[in-house]
């Protein structure tokens, strides 16, 4: 899996084109986000095989740069160039309501870019060297 992990002064997206047949139709404008951690994230094709660890590493890393930036707002956006691995495309949404789930226990705030569709997306990162994180797990 990859991650692409920013802390974003400010994120915002609109659905634009649907992708995946399967993806349910959005009726959604966008959504836009202060001071959040926007995760982009790919799973690949060995991830697959990898157990329960492999959602606990995801969850620390968000974990740690939320922490950084004292935020507890996060926003997930599948962003399937990170690797010319890729799991199949119906991996990635349990997977990713298995952490929103998780994280929001822990009392933090998840949204989501509807998966499935491209999206425009305008996002204003800090100048931290640790607002921009790149993990491979």
């Amino acid at each position: 899996m990859k991650l692409l992990l920013f802390f974003a002064e400010n994120f915002s997206y609109r659905p634009f084109k649907k992708v995946l047949d399967q993806a349910p139709h959005q009726d959604e404008e966008g959504s836009s986000f202060n001071d959040s951690v926007v995760v982009f994230f790919q799973f690949e094709e060995e991830d697959q095989t990898k157990g329960p660890e492999l959602i606990r590493k995801v969850i620390k890393n968000i974990k740690w740069i939320c922490g950084k930036f004292g935020t507890k707002q996060v926003v997930f956006h599948s962003f399937n160039h990170l690797s010319s691995s890729k799991a199949p495309p119906e991996f990635a949404p349990p997977k990713i309501k298995e952490i929103r789930e998780r994280l929001e226990r822990s009392g933090y705030l998840t949204s989501e870019t509807p998966y499935g569709y491209l999206n425009e997306w305008s996002i204003h990162v800090r100048g931290e060297s640790l607002a921009k994180v790149f993990k491979e797990l």
